[in-house]
């Protein structure tokens, strides 16, 4: 994947990143700051509560010609929504200018481990994938609450249904992306397939080793100071 060399340069992390807010208190204000920031620095995107996609897709691709995109969540947080739900929203939001959707798996019905509960959470993932093709799709797995072998399976079942992505965590749950788990993620879906991690990289060095780890993205809510400590690191 990504060497040290190409991530060393504050404008190559940068490209990585999906400048992060899903707190529930942020305001427009906020999120104005958010595509500010991201079109500064040049983040692959911003990732917001879906409350916000008209605002972001207004303020990054109205009067502005930004390249950055606009990254929303679905079934967040918890992933325990029903299937045509979560399709409907990722409708609603591609229709609002969402070019990236990161949607939660039922992460229960993937643990109950029955056959039928499985191929309902592969079902999940094939509806919204079916109802927004052109999307790049991001599936959530929420690793910290799996075992190997479920986070094995999650990663399958995302890969067979046409994700683009699987992502480590939603950064609301009990712990966030480790170095491990972007690793073992990568063995499983293979170079072709799109690795992202979120929750708790907070700084340049975690940032720099889950790249080398293997994953492709980062959702981050402390980008900028990510992108400050790349560009000193650079300089000394």
């Amino acid at each position: 994947m990504t060497t040290e060399e190409q991530i060393m340069r504050p404008a190559e992390i940068a490209r990585y990143i999906d400048h992060t807010l899903l707190k529930p208190d942020a305001t427009a204000d906020d999120i104005r700051r958010l595509c500010d920031e991201a079109m500064k620095h040049k983040f692959a995107s911003v990732c917001i509560n879906p409350i916000w996609v008209g605002l972001c897709s207004d303020l990054l691709h109205g009067s502005n010609v930004s390249s950055v995109k606009v990254c929303t969540v679905v079934g967040f947080p918890f992933g325990a929504n029903l299937s045509w739900t979560k399709a409907n929203e990722a409708l609603q939001v591609f229709e609002e200018g969402a070019e990236e959707i990161d949607m939660v798996i039922n992460i229960g019905s993937l643990k109950t481990g029955n056959l039928g509960y499985v191929q309902s959470v592969y079902n999940d993932i094939l509806n919204v994938r079916s109802t927004v093709p052109s999307v790049t799709l991001k599936v959530i797995t929420e690793t910290c609450l799996l075992t190997v072998p479920e986070k094995i399976l999650a990663c399958r079942l995302a890969k067979e249904a046409g994700a683009d992505f699987v992502k480590t965590s939603t950064g609301f749950s009990t712990s966030g992306a480790t170095v491990e788990d972007v690793a073992l993620m990568r063995r499983v879906v293979g170079e072709k397939m799109g690795v992202k991690a979120a929750g708790g990289i907070k700084n340049f060095a975690t940032a720099k080793a889950i790249l080398e780890a293997g994953a492709n993205r980062l959702g981050c809510s402390t980008s900028v100071a990510i992108v400050s400590e790349a560009a000193q690191e650079e300089e000394s």
